[in-house]
This record gives C-alpha cells, structure tokens and sequence, in this order.
C-alpha cells in the first residue's frame, strides 16, 4: 500500500496540533474517515435527504434504494445473507440488541449460563450482567494465558452447559486473536450460541461469517473509515425469524390495529424507527474503500 497515497484521501490529516503536522494513534477507538466516506454521506443530504420505505417520491425511492444496497454491500463484504445483516447505532447496540432479543423471547431462565472472557470490552460485560440481576443467569469469565490469549482448557471447562457463549473476536488493548475456529466447535457441541464481538476484528481483515458458522456478528462502522451511528448485528437467518424485536415502531412493523401489530420481514424486523441513513452511503463507500485496499493489505499493515 502506498501509504502517503493514502493519506491525501483523510482531510482531517492537514489539521495542525500545535503547529505540529497531526499524528493520529486512536483508531481503536475510532477511524478517521477518508473523503470518499465524507462526499458519499454528504450526497445523501445534499441529492436525496428524505425518509425511506414511506415516500413515493425521487428523492424517497433513491434514498431507499442506496440503503437497500449498503445491506448488500455489507452482506457481501462478509459473507451473509442481506436479509442476515441488521442495521444498528454501533457494536454496543448490536450486542444490547441480542441481550433483548433473546430475553424477550424467554430464551433464558434462572440459573441458564453465559460465558464470556476477560478479554472482553466492557460493551460485552454489561448487558449479560443485566441478565445475570434481572434473570438470575449465571455469568461465567474464561481466563487468560500468559500471552493474553483465551485460555481455551479453562473456556471447555466453563463452556459446559452453557446457553450463550459471547467473545471477542479479537483485542483493542493487547492486540490477540481469539481461536474462533476451536471456540466455536467447543460451543456447538455445547449445543450453545456463539456470538463475537468484531469490532475490532471485522476492520482489520477478511471475515467470512457462513464459513465461521457463528451463530452472531457484531461490529461498528466508525471503526473501519464509515461515519459514526451505524454498526450492524449479523446473525443467522433462521435464529433471528425466532427472536423478538426489541424496538418498536416505523420499519419494522406491517400492519398495526388497535390491539395488534405484524412485524415486518429481516432486516427490517430489528430496524425499527428511522435510520440514520445518511451513514448507510458512509458505510457503502467505506467498504469499497477498504475493498480496493485490500483486506489482506489491510492486515499486513
């Protein structure tokens, strides 16, 4: 990759910090955006700014369509089904959405397991010990090794008989990957769910969700070059046509009566209200961005 290339598209890159030419080292926390991601979401409002799915005007149809199209551009990018890639605010919502979802449907009940890890960011802590005080769940932590890796004894042992198993896939503090090919044979002979959080995973290289066989996906657009307030829960068709919505409201509803409502068909089901569909452009953009890169460029660097 031709890295001074690369750093004319991030406009942000001519801001001067005290005088000082910017040196930017928080990507964990947030990507910058190239000027790709900026015109695509500035096009939105400057060419197409109306709500989606409820106008049967120009700027309606066209807004709809590119949101139609950033679901399958995500789905492509990693291998899923468009009706599997559900638009939310970020990898927090994603995974409070699971948590909701779940327990709505009456998935758990008192003295169910869940196992996460002490690698994990809190985002995938804090949902589960809800669980863990609302529910009576048990909340199960797999240590570590010494090289701050899941220690993979200790996660079959604490694996055992649990109802959801929720990890990362890989750190933005000690930088390790986690052995999602042996967590998740672990976890399906365990006959449990398997959901990874990929924030930090999906941006850094090729993930291919059918061929994980995980059962849940998810990660933010803000820290792979789209704009912040979009992120996805990727999850497998037939578990999410099970699982009950946790919002309600706009999309993801066909028919309302007075006592009464139909729920719309994935993804719309967990979409409800208005998007923010001037990210979903942002997003479009950032993944052909990153496509052109290369993912494996991407990972080298």
């Amino acid at each position: 990759m031709n890295v001074n290339k690369i750093r004319e598209d991030f406009i942000v890159l001519n801001r001067k910090v005290n005088g000082n030419k910017l040196v930017y080292l928080d990507s964990a926390a947030t990507s910058l955006k190239p000027k790709q991601v900026l015109d695509a979401e500035k096009k939105y409002y400057e060419t197409s700014c109306a709500n989606i799915h409820r106008g049967v005007h120009e700027m309606s149809q066209e807004a709809s369509i590119e949101y139609e199209k950033s679901h399958s551009v995500v789905a492509n990018f990693i291998n899923a089904d468009k009706e599997e890639v559900i638009f939310t605010k970020n990898t927090t919502e994603s995974l409070n959405l699971l948590m909701y979802s779940l327990s709505n449907g009456n998935f758990f009940k008192k003295g169910d397991k869940i196992v996460t890890s002490d690698l994990e960011h809190h985002s995938n802590i804090i949902p589960w010990q809800y669980l863990e005080k609302k529910l009576g769940i048990k909340l199960e932590f797999v240590k570590l090794t010494n090289n701050f890796e899941i220690d993979l004894e200790d996660f079959e042992k604490k694996s055992k008989g649990a109802k959801l198993v929720s990890i990362s896939g890989a750190s933005n503090t000690v930088s390790t990957h986690t052995n999602l090919k042996e967590i998740e044979k672990i976890t399906h002979e365990n006959n449990a769910l398997l959901c990874v959080d990929g924030a930090q995973l999906v941006p850094h290289e090729t993930f291919d969700f059918k061929k994980s066989n995980i059962d849940f996906l998810a990660f933010s657009g803000h820290k792979m070059l789209a704009p912040t307030g979009i992120g996805c829960m990727i999850g497998k068709k037939k578990l999410l046509s099970e699982m009950e919505p946790f919002l309600f409201g706009g999309d993801m509803i066909t028919d309302v009566q007075k006592h009464s409502a139909t729920w719309n068909n994935l993804p719309s089901k967990f979409e409800a209200g208005t998007p923010n569909i001037a990210a979903s452009y942002g997003m479009n953009a950032a993944i052909k961005y990153l496509e052109k890169l290369g993912m494996n460029n991407v990972k080298k660097h």
